[in-house]
């Protein structure tokens, strides 16, 4: 399907039942059609009615809600990963997974060039019979991925897993969907498409990336970080009244960040840990004035890099470069 460079295309979205999936799927579409490519997005009915706000080009993406089956153990009229808790999402991937014929149906009927997914890892047997490229697309970081990954040629000695860590990562092994662990429905998605998407960029996990496409032997295109447009609404009263208490610059937010961050990039700082993964609030404390004293080496190597990365990362035309990139790469499939 090479397509001559210029020409659009037409693209189906089949994203995992959750919304931190369905957003950044609907970032990039927004990206193709800003650029007259011609989207079909497949989604859970109820979430098509949340993220169609979120819709920039409704003459170009066209949102089908599509109905989840009631699998036993769900609540019903369950849909989207964030109406369960976490260790019901794999009676959700059996849904997903009932949910193949009406996909293959929607398929049949718009004729896409080419699908992007990510957890269904039956999209390719479709391909196959209906005729279109397959895409997984990631929109978890490149690290997160290749740390699954047989270790051979493993690219860093820095971002891997502690004790704590490895046991939370267990669950990989466990069925998510019928007759199949999520180890097993991720590798396959990816080992069976015809190219992997990631949503990162070379200068943040270029070695990750070159170390995912040589462990599957496939082309591995990124799509830069497809950030939305910041929003043009004023900050909520409760926030802005809160953060007018503070002195300008003197506010720290703490968030479960990554060695990534931490080692490598240098623009976070690691809190300690006991051996099954807590912290106190005493190494919190640590953690945060190792940062904000003063005269901390610390604080000014990470002021230093943060300035960096955001001159790197923000700079007019930056995200524009690898959209542009991506869909020529698409061209050639």
């Amino acid at each position: 399907m090479v397509q001559p460079q210029g020409s659009k295309f037409h693209v189906a979205m089949f994203p995992w039942l959750a919304m931190g999936h369905m957003t950044p799927f609907l970032h990039l579409s927004n990206e193709l059609a800003q650029r007259g490519h011609k989207i079909s997005f497949l989604l859970p009915k109820k979430a098509k009615f949340q993220l169609q706000d979120n819709n920039l080009h409704p003459d170009l993406i066209t949102l089908h809600g599509l109905a989840v089956p009631h699998v036993g153990g769900l609540p019903h009229g369950t849909e989207t990963a964030s109406e369960i808790p976490i260790f019901l999402n794999g009676l959700l991937a059996t849904a997903m997974d009932l949910m193949r014929d009406q996909v293959e149906e929607s398929l049949r009927d718009l004729k896409p060039d080419m699908v992007f997914y990510d957890a269904a890892h039956w999209i390719p047997e479709l391909a196959t019979d209906i005729g279109f490229k397959t895409v997984c697309y990631k929109v978890v970081s490149a690290a997160s991925v290749a740390i699954a990954l047989v270790p051979a040629r493993y690219p860093s000695s820095t971002v891997v897993l502690r004790g704590h860590e490895a046991r939370a990562l267990s669950f990989i092994a466990l069925e998510f969907g019928s007759g199949i662990s999520f180890y097993e429905r991720t590798t396959t998605s990816m080992k069976q498409c015809d190219v992997i998407a990631i949503r990162t960029c070379q200068d943040v996990e270029g070695p990750m990336c070159d170390y995912i496409g040589d462990q599957y032997g496939k082309k591995v295109l990124l799509t830069g970080p497809v950030l939305p447009e910041p929003p043009k609404v004023p900050l909520e009263d409760r926030w802005a009244k809160w953060l007018d208490g503070f002195a300008e610059g003197s506010v720290i937010f703490c968030a479960l960040g990554s060695q990534l961050l931490a080692e490598e990039l240098k623009v976070a700082v690691e809190v300690e840990r006991d051996e099954n993964g807590w912290f106190s609030k005493e190494s919190l404390s640590k953690g945060i004035k190792c940062v904000m004293e003063k005269n901390s080496e610390v604080g000014r190597l990470l002021k230093k890099n943060h300035a960096k990365w955001k001159e790197a990362l923000v700079r007019p035309g930056y995200m524009d470069d690898y959209i542009d990139k991506f869909i020529d790469n698409l061209h050639e499939l």
